[in-house]
């Protein structure tokens, strides 16, 4: 979060960059703040051209405090307008009840300092009275361009503010009237405030329980992780390989063998090393020819792997993109069907804005843009994985993303990047 100022009663945000691709609010409450927007401005027409706004970047920096957010948006002509937007802050009574309800459930707390807002958490605050979440007709506006009602200025500022929303609900919580150091102070104190008495346990000395570690001697060590994997020796001797033997691709394969333990190891040192499945020799041949061979080996990776040189160029890029399952991506076609079916669409449709949505066409597990060289690619895993056609053949654009937009934004950068 691009945030240069934090006090108690106002926090600023520093002007985002341009939102390209996809829609402003990706988490539950960023779109439900959205809809109190929609649902509160006569003129939908403004509210349009306030997304349009703050998707090209029109709008400064964003001062939350306290029943109050501001900032200066530009029109399409340069002109610039100060905008607010108002929201009723809580009263101290439903801050004491809030506090209460969330000294009682400890997940509200840490949901909190995840920078997520689960949903259980409003329903419990609106069960003792407390809207967390503005509703219809609460987000008042005021711009000096002089309308009474949501303009274009003030709807751009309420769609900035939907991705802070996202990032950080304790901007929510300063709109309703306390800031985050405060508000935890108070949940701090309250959980230290002493109960009913109850009886003391009964335990062991903790003297008694370490004494025993002094007749086990102490662990060694864990081995540090080197620099870098280890150097194989030479086979560059005068005697001749062994009839069969071909010394540079056995060389190259001792030395992807060593940086392969070097992952592995530091994998390990790190204890976050997911399972890994066996490679299959084609998709192992792939791996190797990912570490940049002579050509003559090469030349054998593909043909043991049953490619041809093309073919094994685009699963080397599909591999170093993301390992086997982008390589899987990129050479396998499966059928999506029912509750994964179900999901895919759900993604597609909530990616783009309707009126931004491009026209995809549907084969097994690839959308392909109609009128363009772009196509996404569904992963088993449900991530999605950008493609553009090069002469006549679909080839990896970029990494995996959640979002079915931000990959098919990835596959109109990097066709940039390679047109500079």
């Amino acid at each position: 979060m691009n945030e240069y100022t934090d006090t108690e009663t106002e926090r600023t945000f520093a002007a985002l960059p341009p939102a390209q691709g996809r829609g402003f609010a990706q988490t539950w409450w960023g779109r439900a703040w959205l809809k109190a927007l929609e649902d509160t401005a006569l003129d939908s027409v403004q509210v349009k051209a306030g997304r349009r706004l703050a998707r090209a970047g029109a709008v400064g920096a964003v001062s939350v405090r306290p029943g109050r957010i501001t900032a200066v948006v530009q029109d399409r002509d340069g002109a610039a307008h100060r905008a607010d937007v108002l929201l009723a802050e809580l009263s101290d009574e439903q801050w004491d009840r809030f506090l209460d309800m969330a000294v009682e459930r400890a997940g509200h707390v840490a949901a909190l300092l995840d920078r997520d807002m689960p949903p259980h958490l409003v329903e419990d605050a609106a069960a003792a009275g407390i809207d967390l979440l503005p509703g219809m007709g609460e987000l008042e506006p005021e711009c000096d361009c002089g309308a009474w009602d949501h303009c274009g200025h003030t709807a751009a500022l309420c769609h900035q503010v939907a991705r802070l929303l996202d990032q950080d609900p304790f901007v929510l919580l300063l709109m309703r009237g306390r800031a985050e150091r405060p508000l935890l102070d108070a949940l701090q104190e309250r959980s230290a405030t002493p109960g009913t008495p109850t009886a003391e346990p009964t335990g062991v000395d903790a003297a008694e329980a370490y004494a025993v570690g002094d007749i086990l001697p102490p662990l060694p060590a864990p081995a540090g992780l080197p620099e870098r994997p280890g150097v194989p020796p030479s086979l560059d001797t005068e005697a001749p390989p062994a009839p069969g033997i071909d010394a540079a691709a056995l060389e190259f394969l001792a030395a992807r063998t060593a940086a392969e333990a070097h992952r592995l190891l530091a994998d390990a040192l790190r204890a976050e090393a997911a399972p890994e499945t066996e490679l299959t020799m084609a998709q192992d041949a792939v791996r190797l020819a990912a570490g940049d061979p002579e050509a003559v080996v090469a030349v054998r990776l593909a043909d043991g792997s049953g490619r041809d040189r093309e073919q094994l160029s685009r699963a080397v890029r599909a591999w170093r993109l993301g390992g086997a399952a982008a390589l899987a991506v990129c050479e396998e076609e499966w059928a999506v069907e029912g509750e994964t079916l179900a999901r895919a669409r759900a993604a597609l449709d909530s990616a783009w804005e309707e009126d931004e949505r491009p026209t995809l066409r549907a084969t097994a597990n690839r959308w392909t843009v109609v009128g363009a060289p772009s196509q996404l690619r569904l992963g088993r895993d449900g991530r999605w994985w950008p493609y553009r056609k090069e002469q006549g053949r679909w080839t990896p654009a970029g990494g995996a993303a959640q979002d079915p937009a931000t990959a098919l934004a990835s596959v109109e950068a990097s066709g940039n990047e390679e047109a500079v």
